[in-house]
C-alpha cells in the first residue's frame, strides 16, 4: 500500500514498498509530485489517490524509472521501445539510430538526473572536431576483402546483410569504387577499416545542422523524460542550440537548361525519360515517384495523384509507405507533353508484360491486393528509390549537363512556375506543403525575382517619368 507525504506547499512524496533486499530490509521507492495549488480539497485528494496507486502499480509491474538511479542510456532504451518504435516513421527512427551512436557513447553513463547544461555543451563543442563522421572514403583491398568473404563464407549478399548495406553497395566496392561505408563495414565484422580498406578523402566535420539535430533528439527524449516523471526539469532547455549557418541553396535548372535536357531526352529509354517528364512536371519527390501505380494517373485528363511513397532502409530493404504528412497526399495537374510520355511507356511496359507472362511480378500485398506500379524493375518490382537518382547522375555526366541532384528537379519546377507567377498557394499544394509559408521560406531566393518586377510595376503605373528611367539589373 502506497503512503503519501507531504512535502511542502502543494508538493508530496509518495512511498511504496518493494519487496526485501539481500539483507531482508525493505526496499522503498520514491516518487515527489507537484499539484495545481488550485485544486479544491477533495480534488486534491482524488489526485493524490490516483497517482499513488498509478505509482505502486509501476513499481510492481517493474515499469517505474528512477531518474536518480538510472543512466541516460538506460531511459534512451526505454524511450526506443516505449515511445520511438511506435510513434515515429521507420527513417526517422533509422536516423536517430544513428544519432544515438555519438550521444550514447558522451553522455549516456550520466544519471539521468545528474545530466546537466554542461555536459551537452561539452558533447556539442566535442561534435566540432574532426574525425566524427564516419563518412571518410575508402577504397577497399580487394583481393584482402575477396580472402576475407571466402574465409567467412560470405557472398555479397550475405555480407551486405551481415553489415546493413544494399548488396549492389558491395558489389560496387568489390569493382574497386570508394565508399563512404567502409567504417560502417568494418564495425559491423570487428576488424580493423585499415585491414579491408586504405584511405582515400578523410572525413569532413560534421555540420553545425547535424549537431543541431543531435540537440533537438537529445531535447525530444528528455521532454519524453519529463512527462514521464522521471525527471523534473529538461536540462537541454537551458542550452543555447547549436548556431547553424545558412544553408547552402538547392540547386536547380535554369529554363535554358530544361529545354537543353529534354532534347537530349528523346533520345533516351522512354522509362527514365517518363521518370524525369513526371518529376519536373510535377515536382514530386524522389519516394513519391517510386511508389507511382498505374491506378495513380488519369491519362485522359492529364491527372495524376500522390498517394504513397517508396523508402529504403538498410536491414529493412525497400517499402511502401504513407507520404511525408496529409498534405503529401494530392492530385496534380500534368501537362499533356507528360502525359502523351506515359502513354508512350505504358504501351512499351504493356509489351514487356506480355513477354515475360507468368514471370511478371504482380506486386500482391499481405491483403491479396496487386499493385500495378509505373516505374518497375524488369520483372514488375517496384524500381529502387535510388534508381532514378543514379541513372540521372550519369545522363548529366554523359551529357556535359550542370549537375544537379534528382531533388532539384522539383527545384526547378517550383522555380519555374514562381517566375511564370503562380500564386504560391497553387505551388504549395502541387509541392505537398502542409503552409504556403513553407514554400515561400524554402524558395525564397526565387521569389525575388517577381518581387522585383512588382516594383517595376509600381514604377511604370505611378512614376510618369518612368519610361526614362533605367531599369534595375
Amino acid at each position: 500500500m502506497a503512503s503519501i507525504e507531504p512535502r511542502g506547499k502543494s508538493k508530496y512524496r509518495i512511498v511504496v514498498s518493494d519487496g526485501l533486499d539481500i539483507n531482508g530490509k525493505q526496499i522503498k521507492r520514491f516518487k515527489t509530485i507537484e499539484l495545481d495549488p488550485k485544486l479544491t480539497e477533495k480534488q486534491r485528494e482524488k489526485e493524490l489517490d490516483a497517482q499513488a496507486l498509478t505509482f505502486e502499480l509501476e513499481v510492481k509491474k517493474g515499469l517505474y524509472l528512477d531518474g536518480n538511479k538510472i543512466t541516460f542510456e538506460v531511459f534512451i532504451e526505454r524511450w526506443k521501445t516505449d515511445y520511438a518504435e511506435k510513434q515515429l516513421a521507420p527513417k526517422t527512427y533509422a536516423r536517430y539510430e544513428d544519432l544515438l551512436t555519438r550521444i550514447i557513447p558522451a553522455v549516456g553513463h550520466i544519471k539521468i538526473a545528474e545530466l546537466q547544461p554542461l555536459h551537452l555543451i561539452r558533447f556539442y563543442d566535442n561534435l566540432r572536431e574532426k574525425g566524427i563522421r564516419n563518412d571518410a572514403v575508402y577504397k577497399a583491398k580487394t583481393d584482402t576483402m575477396k580472402a576475407f568473404m571466402k574465409k567467412h563464407n560470405m557472398d555479397n549478399t550475405a555480407l551486405a546483410e551481415a553489415v546493413g548495406v544494399n548488396p549492389r553497395t558491395i558489389q560496387s566496392i568489390l569493382s574497386g569504387n570508394a565508399t563512404n561505408k567502409a567504417m560502417k563495414i568494418c564495425k559491423s565484422l570487428d576488424v580493423k577499416v585499415d585491414s579491408l580498406f586504405t584511405p582515400v578523402k578523410e572525413a569532413a566535420p560534421l555540420s553545425s545542422q547535424t549537431i543541431l539535430h543531435h540537440h533537438r533528439l537529445i531535447c525530444a527524449m528528455l521532454n519524453i523524460a519529463v512527462e514521464w516523471q522521471v525527471i523534473h526539469a529538461n536540462p537541454a532547455t537551458r542550452v543555447k542550440p547549436p548556431k547553424v549557418e545558412h544553408a547552402a541553396e538547392g540547386r536547380y535548372f535554369e529554363e535554358e537548361d530544361v529545354e537543353r535536357m529534354l532534347t537530349l531526352l528523346a533520345s533516351e529509354h522512354v522509362k527514365y525519360r517518363a521518370m524525369i517528364y513526371v518529376t519536373l512536371f510535377t515536382g514530386c519527390r524522389l519516394g513519391e515517384l517510386a511508389a507511382l501505380e498505374w491506378s495513380d494517373v488519369d491519362l485522359d485528363n492529364d491527372m495524376i495523384q500522390i498517394k504513397q511513397a517508396a523508402q529504403y532502409l538498410p536491414g529493412k530493404g525497400s517499402f511502401i509507405k504513407a507520404p511525408k504528412n496529409e498534405s503529401s497526399k494530392r492530385i496534380i495537374s500534368l501537362p499533356p507533353m507528360a502525359t502523351a510520355v506515359l502513354r508512350e511507356y505504358k504501351a512499351w511496359q504493356s509489351g514487356e508484360r506480355l513477354k515475360l507472362g507468368s514471370m511478371w511480378n504482380e506486386n500482391t500485398d499481405r491483403n491479396g491486393v496487386d499493385h500495378n506500379y509505373i516505374f518497375t524493375q524488369r520483372e514488375g518490382a517496384p524500381v529502387y528509390p535510388t534508381t532514378p537518382s543514379n541513372w540521372f547522375r550519369k545522363f548529366l555526366q554523359k551529357n556535359d549537363l550542370p549537375y544537379i541532384n534528382f531533388h532539384g528537379l522539383r527545384h526547378t519546377s517550383a522555380s519555374i512556375l514562381i517566375a511564370e507567377g503562380v500564386d504560391i498557394q497553387t505551388i504549395a499544394k502541387r509541392l505537398g506543403h502542409t503552409k504556403p509559408t513553407t514554400t515561400t521560406s524554402i524558395y525564397s531566393h526565387f521569389l525575388k525575382k517577381p518581387d522585383a518586377e512588382a516594383a517595376n510595376k509600381f514604377e511604370m503605373l505611378f512614376n510618369k517619368d518612368a519610361a526614362t528611367v533605367p531599369k534595375k539589373a
